[in-house]
């Protein structure tokens, strides 16, 4: 590999087969602030960015901010920000190089600077993909005021932890220094997400300063997004293999497939770049484009990897060719597809389709442990929504209990027949605890509901937690063969 980087000074002697910056990123002035610089984000929302600035939209750079990990500057801050998207499908592979990353801050190194690019009056937009664990909600969905971090940020509000006291931070000193707010765009999976945040940042504001907190929920605009691309993690033979086609080593190339959609609800008072020009839907109302990707492609997305790692599978493309699991998905959106919106004008048939020739993708390599991470914080919008509507309506649930099963069942399965740290979870330190106490089933499935605060306060709690503790025992007596067979998918035998 050669020891060269891919940089300012070295791009433009690329192959021609790859995609470069048409602009002059020396002419490109910061706009937009992005907390949570990962994989994702430079493979969606920095695209969308990258198109506007080669449209000649160039006050809309981008700010990177990584509020844990050092690891995306150290990669990318050497090479000024550039990196290559490598777009993968079974027809092959093309390379682009994106731009509009203009520079990169690790918070807890530095969260002076942060605060600094949050308060510049350049910054009208501020983007957030920091994973649902990281709004610090307690189980019924408030801030979780006891958290440490949260702690930490109300007595030191200018060395902030979190995003909820960067945010309030900068706020307040726009607000002092009478600069015009941002808006704050939240592009993770949480239902409702601009209206979320925007009451998780309310309640913290108030826990500082009353009219701070006013402020924010009189002033700043939330708008709700729905993002969707598909972005494994980045290995090794990835690394080696791009920056063979490069000529020049990138240290983070991020692989994705070529779908890509973002719907935005059209509320920024401080401008916006022009992205309705290059694919992305404004709407008024994200909502039901919201629900139908939490329930339909993450929802499943969940169950591909729970059912996949307890039968043996590495990666999705894999445990979708699996019969009993292709059979699986389809009967868990037949649950999930009457809890939508019905007069949204939603194609729920050409969606699903289009969901499974994504997950049939060969080239994309997902790995399913990576999807598992976090599912106490992930399955309340994707799976347990849904079953609770169908409960409230008096339809069983089938098919999406089992899914909390197998999410419980790939837990305990950890340092058994799956690696100890396989994949994570918030709850993992309690979720260990309860299963050292070898309850019984229902008694444990009940545990772990209180614990995780799933559908609580709900009259249909209980049906749902016996259901999950059918399937349970199922998982614990034949594995996911028995659970699949229980439902009488053919193919899937104990």
């Amino acid at each position: 590999m050669t020891s060269r980087r891919l940089s300012n000074s070295t791009w433009q002697a690329l192959p021609a087969s790859v995609a470069v910056p048409s602009y002059d990123r020396t002419r490109v002035a910061p706009g937009i602030v992005h907390l949570g610089v990962g994989a994702f984000h430079r493979a969606h929302q920095a695209v969308y960015v990258d198109d506007c600035l080669a449209a000649g939209e160039a006050d809309w750079g981008i700010v990177g901010v990584s509020l844990r990990s050092a690891d995306t500057r150290d990669a990318l801050a050497p090479q000024d920000g550039l990196y290559t998207l490598a777009v993968r499908d079974s027809g092959g592979e093309s390379l682009r190089v994106v731009g509009s990353i203009l520079s990169l801050l690790v918070a807890p190194e530095n969260p002076s600077a942060v605060l600094a690019a949050l308060t510049d009056p350049r910054t009208r937009i501020v983007t957030l993909t920091i994973t649902e664990k990281a709004y610090l909600r307690a189980a019924g969905g408030d801030l979780d005021a006891a958290h440490p971090d949260i702690v930490h940020d109300l007595a030191n509000p200018q060395m902030p932890k979190t995003a909820h006291g960067f945010l309030a931070e900068s706020l307040a000193r726009r607000r002092i220094a009478d600069s015009q707010p941002f808006t704050v765009l939240c592009c993770d999976n949480l239902p409702a997400n601009g209206a979320t945040l925007h009451r998780l940042l309310v309640e913290f504001a108030a826990l500082r300063e009353p009219g701070l907190a006013s402020h924010i929920a009189d002033t700043v605009a939330f708008p709700s997004s729905m993002v969707d691309r598909i972005v494994p993690a980045t290995t090794d033979a990835d690394r080696t293999r791009i920056s063979d086609q490069l000529g020049v080593e990138d240290a983070w190339p991020v692989m994705t497939e070529p779908f890509r959609q973002w719907v935005i609800e059209d509320d920024f008072p401080a401008g916006r770049p022009s992205w309705e020009k290059f694919g992305v839907t404004m709407v008024g109302d994200v909502g039901p484009f919201e629900d139908m990707k939490l329930r339909l492609l993450n929802g499943s997305h969940s169950a591909i990897a729970y059912l996949g790692l307890l039968s043996g599978h590495a990666t999705v493309d894999r445990a979708f060719a699996d019969p009993a699991i292709r059979q699986f998905v389809d009967q868990l959106w037949a649950e999930a597809i009457p809890t939508l919106p019905q007069d949204a004008g939603l194609d729920t048939a050409d969606y699903t389709a289009q969901l499974a020739r994504r997950f049939s993708n060969t080239a994309l390599a997902h790995r399913t442990a990576q999807i598992a991470n976090d599912g106490s914080q992930k399955l309340p919008q994707r799976i347990l929504a849904s079953a609770i509507e169908r409960a409230e309506a008096g339809l069983l649930s089938e098919h999406l209990t089992l899914v909390i099963a197998a999410w419980i069942a790939a837990c305990e399965a950890r340092g058994k027949t799956l690696p100890e740290n396989h994949f994570t979870d918030p709850l993992d330190v309690p979720l260990a605890v309860l299963f050292s106490r070898n309850l019984p089933t229902d008694e444990l499935v009940a545990a772990v509901f209180d614990l995780a605060g799933f559908a609580k306060d709900h009259a249909e709690r209980q049906p749902l937690i016996e259901s999950v503790a059918t399937h349970l025992v199922h998982f614990r007596q034949g594995g996911p063969a028995l659970a699949l067979a229980a439902l009488g998918i053919p193919g899937a035998r104990p």
